[in-house]
């Protein structure tokens, strides 16, 4: 059962900037998961490929994002306007003070980890200190139901996730809301293709839901509208470069009702599955956008 939970933070003592990394942030979700399961943060720790769970970079409540935009020939071009929750802050440029309220995202796409970790936010003491590197924060509250001013906390069963999927909908509108990047042979690209993006989603959902779907429902899915730019991630073990911004899919030609329905599925799975590589580092968090008009868009 898919859960996006989202934990508003305070610092009690600031923030470093150089805590501030995924590195750091995938040490806390440990020592939380620890707390309750020792065994659990092991197998956890090891796992290779296909993790159970995302994470998001942490995020000040109130501030705007602090990405500056890409950099070309030494030359600054700011990133365009975008909606509050399209970029998601995944650099900070300086350390966050005591005090501060913050945000932090947790997905878990497993049954069995939510059912172990539930006594953490069921019965969460928000006296505890947790540590954020050299930090201390407390967890104030947890989120776990859509709200108003919080999009990313949410959950679904994958039945009811097929279930709710629209067998009509041709047009797949997804937000790369922190730098996404794709594993192609030896290398990184930063390319958002038809086939990374939705590869990615089919080997995540067939990996846990149970509703396995053939590879084939993606040959007609066809991109048709663009608005990314090029970020760069960067911790003190690597720097990444990722796309950001807004793509829009179609599923085009003569395709079956339940194809249109797995697809649909998909692209609602990905505010919990995340894309690409390093989402339990705070990369690759996409979420569906409603549709809206665009006369740039294709229509199918």
């Amino acid at each position: 059962m898919p859960y996006s939970l989202v934990f508003n933070l305070l610092p009690r003592s600031p923030i470093p900037q150089a805590h501030l990394s995924g590195r750091h942030l995938h040490a806390l979700f440990l020592d939380l998961v620890r707390s309750i399961d020792p065994e659990l943060a092991t197998v956890l720790h090891q796992q290779e490929s296909e993790k159970a769970f995302t994470l998001s970079p942490l995020q000040v409540t109130g501030r705007k994002s602090e990405n500056k935009g890409s950099k070309r020939n030494g030359n600054s071009f700011p990133s365009p306007p975008s909606s509050p929750f399209s970029t998601l802050q995944f650099q900070h440029d300086r350390s966050i003070p005591a005090g501060t309220p913050c945000w932090w995202r947790i997905s878990l796409l497993d049954d069995a980890l939510f059912s172990k970790l539930s006594h953490l936010w069921l019965h969460l003491n928000p006296i505890q200190v947790w540590q954020l590197g050299a930090a201390e924060l407390q967890v104030v509250s947890v989120l776990g139901t859509p709200q108003v001013q919080q999009p990313w906390a949410n959950f679904s069963t994958y039945t009811q996730l097929y279930e709710q999927a629209s067998k009509e909908e041709r047009q797949i509108q997804l937000q790369f809301c922190t730098p996404t990047t794709f594993r192609q042979t030896k290398y990184d690209s930063a390319l958002p293709t038809k086939e990374s993006v939705f590869q990615s989603l089919l080997r995540r959902w067939n990996h846990y839901s149970n509703i396995p779907f053939s590879e084939t429902i993606l040959e007609p899915i066809y991109p048709s509208f663009f608005d990314i730019r090029t970020e760069i991630a960067i911790d003190s073990r690597s720097k990444l470069i990722g796309c950001v911004g807004n793509i829009t899919f179609q599923i085009l030609g003569d395709v079956e009702p339940l194809v249109i329905k797995q697809i649909n599925v998909l692209a609602d799975f990905a505010l919990y599955a995340g894309v690409g590589r390093k989402t339990p580092m705070g990369m690759g968090m996409v979420r569906r956008n409603q549709r809206s008009v665009n006369s740039n868009q294709l229509s199918s």
